[in-house]
């Protein structure tokens, strides 16, 4: 046995191998909810209201409700708490952090011609951050039965042994790059020693309850930048659009760890190992928005908006090392080190999100208050990595169309004035995007604030609490036993708003 596998390369791969899962889609398909803290006080629920920055988002014929010109900035402190449950065992994480919620302005020019229906046109800027990637989880248990060696062994059986030993890590694909990490660090073995062996066992000592941790951090946001336009038909019917530009920047670093006691011999066998993952996905997109919001009555308003899908543009990259001790009867070999220092750049591919129609309605108690409802439904299903004659991806995209959704989401809102203060409260379901309802869960959310009109100058607060469990592998093959994971997001919004 070599003690030693260090591969000194460094620099970095071109390839076109994919690496893209059903999680790398969601991540980009899924909006949390952002934006103004009367927004978010009212759980977002704004799609026949308008009046609100953060109402274009849902709705673009809310910025024609606006009586004159405003500009908003919003700050955020989100804090994530994630419990973890697997195979018995219960740890807990948490992540913190502030961000650049939402900054734009909207400009209301009133029509000076008095025999024109068309009664003002507004065109607005909004920047939002419609996700914040900022989270920690941490797992820890014993797993009875599988070790990290299964996840080595999905991708080595079928390929040549001749490969594993005699390549060169950057030419190999995404799939026999696994297979070479556990060839390498001797956590698998070949069946034989003939250079075309194609079957491969675990070198891992035998016996079960395999002591596991599994670490993952991740950092970054996804921004849209709206350019908006609407008007309104006296004053009765609003109609606006949105054109989109998004902006992706997503890192996660993964650590998992195992190790055991189980009797040894004297045959040498992995007894503790560790992988590494470093992925970085980055990116732009683009979408647009039409809606139309109708005043039924002075009290009544009903609304319609359309999004459509997002298209982005995305790059990964990917860097990987493995660490693995070998024990027997008579003690531990040095750690076996394999460290390509290699960074994956995998070819660039676009990803087309799901559409999104909601319906709106809102009743509004003159001077004094209004409620607000917003239903809509979102297909997790049409989710597609493109190009779609690529053999990966068309596999890939059939499994989205048979594991993911139709899904609906509920958002109610409500606000009481009293004189120059304003109570808000809300309430938001989304249903979960798969099919089996455990991979992720359904979201509850609540929300409440307060604001206070100074005159020309507008503060608003808000708080706003969500829940959601979710069940997925450490890895996506081999070894896809994974924790249940139950996040508790807590959010503190606080926007001043200013009428010029």
């Amino acid at each position: 046995m070599k003690k030693y596998i260090f591969l000194i390369m460094t620099g970095l791969t071109f390839g076109v191998a994919q690496s893209q899962e059903v999680t790398d889609a969601l991540r980009f398909s899924q909006d949390n909810l952002n934006g103004t803290a009367r927004f978010k006080a009212m759980s977002g629920a704004f799609g026949a209201l308008g009046g609100d920055l953060s109402s274009l988002s849902v709705n673009p014929a809310g910025s024609a409700v606006f009586l004159n010109n405003q500009i908003s900035v919003t700050l955020s402190n989100n804090d994530i708490k994630n419990n973890s449950t697997y195979f018995g065992t219960t740890t807990t994480d948490n992540k913190n952090s502030f961000d650049l919620s939402q900054a734009g302005g909207v400009f209301v020019f009133k029509n000076q011609n008095p025999s024109s229906n068309w009664s003002k046109i507004a065109v607005g800027i909004d920047y939002e951050n419609t996700n914040n990637y900022n989270n920690s989880v941490f797992s820890a248990g014993t797993n009875p039965t599988n070790s990290i060696a299964n996840y080595f062994l999905s991708y080595a059986n079928g390929v040549p042994l001749n490969t594993l030993e005699n390549s060169n890590y950057g030419s190999l694909d995404h799939g026999t790059q696994q297979a070479y990490f556990g060839y390498q660090g001797y956590v698998i073995n070949p069946e034989t020693t003939d250079s075309n062996n194609t079957q491969y066992n675990s070198n891992v000592a035998p016996g079960g309850n395999y002591y596991q941790e599994n670490s993952i951090y991740t950092t970054g946001y996804n921004g849209k930048l709206s350019f908006n336009a609407a008007t309104s038909y006296k004053d009765k019917l609003y109609l606006g659009i949105n054109l989109n530009s998004h902006f992706a920047d997503f890192r996660q670093s993964s650590v998992f760890y195992e190790d055991n006691n189980n009797p040894l011999n004297a045959d040498y066998r992995v007894t503790k190992a560790q992988f590494n993952n470093e992925l970085y996905t980055y990116g732009t997109g683009f979408s647009f928005q039409l809606g139309a919001i109708a005043k039924v009555t002075n009290e009544m308003r009903l609304g319609l908006a359309y999004e459509s899908s997002t298209w982005y543009h995305l790059s990964d990259e990917l860097s990987q090392k493995l660490l693995a001790v070998s024990s027997n009867i008579n003690g531990s070999l040095p750690s076996d080190v394999v460290d390509p220092r290699i960074t994956n750049v995998y070819a660039p591919y676009n990803l087309q999100t799901p559409s999104k129609v909601t319906g709106s309605f809102a009743y509004i108690f003159g001077q004094s208050g209004l409620i607000s409802i917003d239903y809509a439904i979102k297909d997790y299903s049409k989710t597609k990595f493109k190009p779609e004659n690529d053999t990966y991806f068309s596999g890939l995209n059939k499994t989205m169309s048979n594991t993911l959704d139709n899904t609906a989401e509920l958002r109610i809102g409500a606000e009481y004035k009293i004189d120059k203060l304003s109570l808000r409260g809300g309430y938001r379901y989304e249903q979960s995007p798969y099919k089996n309802g455990t991979t992720i869960g359904d979201l509850t959310g609540y929300s409440g604030g307060l604001g206070y009109n100074f005159g020309s100058t507008k503060a608003d607060l808000a708080y706003s609490y969500a829940k959601r469990d979710s069940q997925q592998g450490f890895f996506s093959q081999g070894l896809t036993d994974g924790a249940k994971i139950n996040s508790i997001n807590n959010n503190i919004t606080f926007t001043l708003l200013f009428e010029l």
